[in-house]
């Protein structure tokens, strides 16, 4: 197998919490009832990982002879991350819990862009930097968007039933 680069590994990491975002997604707006909001948030977060792991997919072809091992340490990464997400949302747990799950999760995805973008400062591919400037703003969109699905979630809660 080929061994892969800094920049190329951390591609692969942020093509693997694509795919992992789009099951995470699913699984949340399974957990509870929840409204047109939060509904449609989460189905927009789902199309925009599907092109975040289509958009990854495509350059992870350009690094000649080194696609096959980028998607090979993005499976890894998902695998972990559904992992994650298993033991966080066991079957007892709801919606907040599930928008819990999705802030910690959103907040590492926009950590793993944001590196892929500082690592490629200095390697400067194009097909990289095009990647990052299209996906940043979006990661980052989506933790601001679960945060706030989060907070209006606790609010709803009753701070003094028992659990």
């Amino acid at each position: 197998m080929a061994e892969l680069t800094n920049l190329e590994t951390k591609l692969g990491e942020v093509l693997g919490l694509a795919m992992a975002a789009q099951g995470a997604t699913d699984k949340v707006k399974k957990l509870d009832d929840l409204d047109y909001e939060l509904t449609t948030a989460l189905d927009r977060m789902h199309e925009e990982a599907k092109q975040a792991e289509d958009r990854a997919t495509k350059l992870a072809g350009e690094f000649e002879g080194k696609k096959t091992a980028i998607l090979d340490e993005a499976r890894e990464v998902k695998q972990k991350a559904t992992e994650m997400m298993r033991d966080y949302l066991d079957r007892d747990a709801d919606a907040l819990d599930g928008f819990e799950f999705l802030t910690m999760a959103e907040a590492g995805e926009v950590g793993h862009w944001e590196i892929l973008k500082t690592l490629n400062a200095r390697a400067r591919n194009t097909g990289v930097q095009a990647l990052v400037d299209w996906g940043i703003p979006i990661q980052q969109r989506h933790f601001e968007q679960v945060r706030q699905g989060s907070l209006k979630l606790a609010a709803e809660e009753d701070p003094n039933e028992t659990s």
